[in-house]
């Protein structure tokens, strides 16, 4: 069985208030054309397949239309589709009993009822069936209907939790599609600057890959890189377009699965994907930076960093009259790498309050509020005291 691995789709997305339409188009459709080549028996979409909870009427336009020619494929395959965080399950699962019809199939949210269990969609080939399960991205406080009885602690309690719920026969082979921030043990997976903002401080989302010895593949969203998680057959596909400066030396493309009988490894296989534009750092004096400008690359996204001593006039000008999409302009010699050690040198010490006030900003993107404040300094003098301070 031949399954394409897709994620992260970010549809509406802007970079540095820049539009990706035209380049999220071109991946879309080279997708499209990859797939009546190749006639994958599924495509997977692992989460994040909007940018915002609330897109724009032309994201849902590409999307819809991305959908309508999977669907006009000859033969169809089959569309596996789950929310990510990005995504609002609502607007999501609009018109889901319709796609289903057309071999799309969508789950947005994990069990919500002791009765309820993943949606858990059977395709077959020559070798028998292949199950496949679709769980959304979830938060611990998600499936606390699940287990009235004994909460579980954490994000990987909670997913763990609800796969074991799963009656899953290890016979067959089973694919998993998930959402979330998994670990191999000890080792991290590689992240980016675009990923920060949704991985949280601490590790306090990670979810060990030991919770999924029941799969033969488990096909991942959240990371914008491409790679595995200790296993070739737990993976990364990544982003199908580059979604900040940090991504600058991914390779992105579809990873194609080929999944043989039970036992045997999957082989795996990448398909590139390219938009109209490139993501890159330039670096050098400005005459440098100028100087390497061509036809094909001046209407990239471009990050610069200029090394000159003495600074040029009109830098901005000079440079955004050679490269259309200039991302942000930094300066980096003698003089600002002192100035940044006078400013660390004046780094102030945070009183706890205070630095719990911007540890919960940066987890959460959200105000610390006057209650929870309170609460806090509570916390913060009983502890002084128990301390004798």
């Amino acid at each position: 069985m031949k399954l394409f691995h897709l994620s992260d789709l970010h549809i509406g997305k802007q970079l540095n208030g820049y539009s990706l339409t035209e380049n999220q188009k071109a991946v879309l459709n080279q997708i499209v054309d990859y797939a009546a080549v190749e006639k994958p028996d599924a495509i997977l979409i692992c989460g994040d397949i909007y940018d915002k909870t609330v897109p724009s009427a032309e994201a849902y336009t590409i999307f819809g239309g991305f959908l309508d020619a999977l669907s006009m494929l000859r033969p169809q395959p089959a569309v596996l589709i789950i929310a990510g965080n990005h995504d609002s399950p609502e607007r999501l699962s609009y018109a889901g009993s319709f796609l289903e019809k057309h071999s799309i199939h969508l789950s947005v949210m994990p069990p919500q009822s002791q009765e309820e269990y993943l949606k858990k969609v059977v395709l077959s080939d020559e070798s028998g069936p292949v199950n496949f399960y679709l769980l959304p991205f979830l938060k611990p406080g998600y499936v606390r209907n699940l287990f009235p009885d004994s909460q579980p602690e954490g994000y990987e309690n909670a997913v763990r939790e609800v796969l074991a719920r799963e009656i899953i026969d290890t016979g067959q082979r089973n694919v998993l599609l998930s959402h979330q921030f998994y670990t191999g043990g000890s080792t991290n997976p590689e992240t980016c600057e675009s990923e920060q903002a949704v991985i949280m401080a601490g590790g306090l989302d990670r979810v060990d890959i030991s919770v999924l010895p029941a799969f033969d593949y488990v096909a991942l969203g959240h990371l914008h890189g491409p790679q595995k998680v200790s296993k070739d057959w737990i993976r990364y596909c990544g982003t199908p377009f580059k979604y900040s400066v940090s991504e600058e030396h991914h390779r992105k493309g579809i990873t194609v699965i080929h999944m043989g009988a039970k036992g045997e490894e999957p082989v795996i296989e990448a398909l590139p994907l390219r938009g109209f534009q490139d993501v890159r750092r330039e670096r050098g004096t400005l005459d440098e930076v100028l100087s390497r400008a061509d036809d094909e690359n001046r209407h990239d996204f471009v990050s610069v960093t200029l090394t000159d001593e003495e600074e040029p006039y009109r830098i901005r000008e000079q440079l955004k009259e050679v490269y259309d999409y200039l991302l942000e302009l930094k300066v980096d010699n003698v003089r600002t790498r002192e100035k940044m050690m006078e400013e660390e040198e004046r780094v102030p010490v945070l009183n706890p309050l205070e630095a719990f006030r911007q540890f919960y900003k940066t987890v959460s993107g959200e105000e610390l509020t006057e209650e929870a404040y309170l609460a806090m300094e509570k916390i913060v003098q009983e502890a002084k005291e128990e301390e004798g301070l």
